[in-house]
């Protein structure tokens, strides 16, 4: 995949963090660069002083820096600033903080020179992945801990993964046949001014939700069907009376899933309920909602892959170097805060849907927590107590981040976004999503079996044959964490993508 400076979809995001996929740089990148370098050589040649070139940084910029120690002053600044704490992000989430980094590099704004960019694109093609705590960055002068700790790699310095193990960068750079770098002046700074480890891990997060909106969209429908609720919410003319994108859509993969249902024709005309409860009703407005906030989002963070997040940035056209705030990840840490919102209400409605179908005064004639003996076996009693605990962990953890502020840097630096906060935080709201609407699939699924012999939906009855793959029949109690744990990672798979809606 070409480094170009342009946008990155989530979809490229996501496929050079997970697969194996080559990165390299355009000839208009390499010109960019080049360019943006000729700048910061001539100010080197003239001894100008300007910040971040030849000054300290944050409330030491005042500070001159002589020419003998500029190499000196880039090695310092990576060092003291890997001050990271916490479990290392994961290799799909530092392959993407490369790519991610690499491509803004190459927008030529930050006069790095391009012997740095192309190492970070050989790091990634060979495999060396630098170890990244995923603590120690309020996303103010970009990511400042996690984007030291890749760029110590680079110098040999810190740990590495290779190959599957972790181990000394210096020992990783050798076994993939690259030595380490020296840096010159801009450099370091260049490497670590960014909004680039948020953005990996809320992009790949991101990823995930939008996956998860369209399989609440499945779960629902099949709820629908186990509850023999009535489909008529989901006319076309309610949507267009209330015209968001995300609700249409929403109503029109529902429909599209209970085509052709035996369950919707057997009470047609003689079900003497009037509407369905709003987790049910209300489905187009609350999941079209969500999609519209997750899209939302998706915009940001393709806006994001292609700005410059250096600082000073660096105008070749003009000679000019300007010190603004570009580094700063407000965008995305109210973005990613937004993500986290939308995406715990679609956890909050699926929730309520699973507790309609286990509780019998709700579930219009299926069996108490759908167990075949109730009493004798609590059925799905639990897994809706394990929702409920997810759903309880998820709300607390959609408070925003982005709106604490802590200043650091002496007060030089004296509002920060805590975007990677955000970022940490959805990713573990998505991973209990995950488990989350994996119990609704089960339980739909349980209460399709009691609706027998009458079928679904073609489409719910695609996803029904998907559980069934990986969870049998509950015909008498069983441990049904493995069961849970195995709808989800199906879900992550892709397995539950209806034929209507692909990623």
């Amino acid at each position: 995949m070409e480094i170009s400076g342009r946008p990155i979809s989530l979809a490229q995001l996501n496929a050079v963090a997970t697969g194996s996929e080559r990165i390299k740089l355009n000839d208009e990148s390499l010109d960019r660069i080049h360019k943006s370098r000729a700048v910061v050589e001539k100010i080197l040649e003239e001894g100008q002083v300007i910040y971040g070139i030849s000054t300290g940084f944050g409330k030491l910029s005042d500070v001159k820096i002589e020419p003998d120690a500029l190499r000196q002053l880039q090695l310092n600044l990576v060092r003291s600033h890997s001050c990271g704490v916490g479990q290392p992000l994961s290799i799909p989430e530092v392959r993407a903080m490369i790519f991610l980094r690499a491509n803004v590099l190459a927008l030529g704004f930050s006069g790095v020179r391009l012997e740095v960019v192309e190492f970070l694109c050989q790091m990634l093609n060979r495999g060396v992945y630098p170890v990244v705590p995923e603590k120690g960055s309020v996303g103010a002068s970009g990511d400042l801990a996690p984007l030291a700790h890749l760029a110590l790699a680079l110098i040999g310095e810190g740990e590495s993964f290779f190959e599957n193990e972790r181990l000394a960068s210096a020992d990783a750079l050798a076994r993939a046949g690259l030595s380490p770098i020296v840096l010159e002046a801009k450099d370091g700074l260049a490497l670590l001014n960014g909004t680039q480890a948020m953005h990996s891990v809320g992009g790949l997060a991101l990823f995930r939700a939008k996956r998860l909106a369209r399989v609440a969209d499945v779960a629902g429908a099949m709820t629908l069907e186990g509850l023999m609720g009535t489909p008529r919410a989901f006319d076309p003319r309610i949507q267009k009376a209330r015209p968001h994108p995300g609700q249409i859509a929403v109503a029109e993969h529902v429909r599209a899933l209970v085509q052709q249902s035996e369950i919707r024709e057997s009470h047609r005309e003689n079900d003497p309920r009037v509407q369905d409860a709003y987790s049910i009703r209300c489905i187009p407005q609350v999941h079209g909602a969500a999609r519209d906030a997750l899209g939302y989002v998706e915009k940001i963070l393709e806006i994001e892959s292609a700005g410059a997040t250096d600082n000073p940035l660096v105008f070749p056209d003009s000679g000019d170097v300007i010190s603004g705030g570009n580094f700063h990840g407000a965008p995305l840490a109210h973005a990613l805060d937004f993500a986290a919102i939308a995406l715990t209400d679609l956890m909050s409605i699926s929730e309520r849907r699973i507790e309609r179908m286990v509780n019998p005064d709700l579930s219009y004639g299926l069996p108490a927590f759908l167990a075949r003996k109730p009493g004798l076996h609590s059925g799905m009693m639990i897994a809706q107590v394990a929702a409920a605990s997810l759903l309880n962990e998820a709300k607390v953890l959609a408070h925003p981040a982005s709106i604490d502020n802590v200043p650091t840097s002496a007060g030089k630096e004296d509002h920060v976004s805590m975007g990677m906060t955000s970022a940490v935080k959805l990713r573990s709201i998505v991973e209990n999503a995950e488990n989350l609407l994996a119990i609704e699939l089960l339980a739909a699924a349980e209460a399709l079996e009691h609706r027998r012999p009458l079928k679904g939906g073609a489409g719910v009855e695609r996803a029904y044959a998907t559980v069934r793959k990986y969870a049998e029949p509950l015909l008498e109690d069983r441990a049904l964490a493995p069961d849970i744990a195995a709808i989800a990672r199906a879900i992550r798979a892709g397995e539950f993508d209806s034929e209507h809606e692909k990623l």
